[in-house]
């Protein structure tokens, strides 16, 4: 029993390869979009993208001598979906935003511009690379939250958009940072107050007042005489608005460290 289910599996995959490969040859664009589309239906039912690649191969063929037509639609949903299915998102980011264009008043609209977002969203690379891919998604992603604000994806793009963004205040935090690495004090601070400024709901919010605080003391421990005194008192004032947006912050204790020895420094500096 199990030889024959093999035997007629084996025989039906035959077939079916067989099939595919007369309608890749034949000049027919009917022929190829029937078998496009079964290829297709069959891909995604299944999950199987072997023929999701076969669908995209005959759909590739047809596809400029659909356009215009009453077939075109779909065959121009298809192309951008089996490329998105087949996780080229490149690919499937452009071919979506194609789709909108052309078809505008589709019943597949609401879910084009979401998978056209997402596409660029999955391209979006980690945050320390350049970051052009991220912005074209939450751009993408702002688009279809605007046209659509009861769409059936605004749940998902907010919640994307928002890790995206999360993304670019990383990198934009961790370039701060690395000023404070290299003990470039003055260059640590304006780049901190620059993050702030520009990120007021940030969960990097209290590193970013913290290490500028430790920055501006850093700085003036490490002063000529002359400028320790006017330095620590900026230091202070930092620590203050730490203290005032966070008065219990994950890191108060060590700006509390920091706060005694700057009271110290000042009190040895004024005897």
């Amino acid at each position: 029993m199990r030889k024959l289910m093999f035997l007629l599996l084996l025989v039906s995959s035959f077939y079916s390869c067989s099939e595919y490969q007369k309608a890749l040859k034949n000049d027919d664009v009917k022929t190829k979009y029937d078998m496009a589309v079964k290829l297709y239906d069959e891909g995604v039912e299944q999950g199987k993208k072997g023929k999701i690649k076969k669908s995209l191969r005959l759909t590739e063929q047809i596809l400029p001598q659909y356009r215009g037509k009453p077939q075109g639609e779909k065959i121009s949903y298809m192309h951008a979906n089996s490329y998105y299915l087949l996780e080229a998102y490149f690919d499937s980011g452009y071919q979506f935003e194609r789709f909108t264009k052309s078809y505008p008043k589709s019943e597949k609209i609401d879910e084009a511009y979401f998978k056209s977002a997402k596409s660029y969203y999955y391209v979006s690379p980690r945050f320390s690379l350049d970051q052009t891919e991220t912005y074209k998604a939450i751009d993408k992603f702002q688009d279809y939250i605007t046209r659509f604000p009861d769409g059936e994806n605004l749940g998902n793009a907010n919640e994307l958009s928002s890790e995206l963004r999360e993304k670019l205040e990383k990198k934009s935090y961790e370039i701060s940072k690395q000023y404070h690495h290299t003990e470039d004090y003055k260059a640590a601070m304006a780049s901190f107050d620059n993050f702030i400024e520009a990120n007021p709901g940030s969960i990097f919010r209290e590193k970013a007042y913290f290490y500028k605080m430790e920055s501006a003391y850093l700085l003036a421990i490490n002063s000529y005489k002359y400028l320790i005194k006017e330095r620590l008192l900026t230091a202070k004032e930092y620590h203050e608005n730490y203290k005032k947006y966070f008065p219990q912050g994950e890191l108060s204790e060590e700006a509390n460290i920091i706060l005694e020895d700057i009271n110290n420094r000042l009190e040895n500096y004024n005897s």
